[in-house]
């Protein structure tokens, strides 16, 4: 278990994402769209097409 050391904010992506892409295309991702360091130590969470998947 992995527990981060004080707040935790937890970002969940309103629009689709390519399940196809890896961590490092997520994180990419979020470095271009959002403008934030991937690793800051906040959470992405990615949802699939169909909204039955997340990541």
């Amino acid at each position: 278990m992995i527990i981060p050391p004080g707040p935790l904010r937890v970002l969940v992506a309103t629009k689709p994402v390519d399940f196809r892409k890896g961590m490092d295309g997520l994180a990419a991702l979020v470095k271009e769209q959002l403008g934030t360091d991937p690793f800051s130590g906040e959470i992405y969470v990615f949802r699939a097409k169909r909204a039955d998947r997340v990541k």
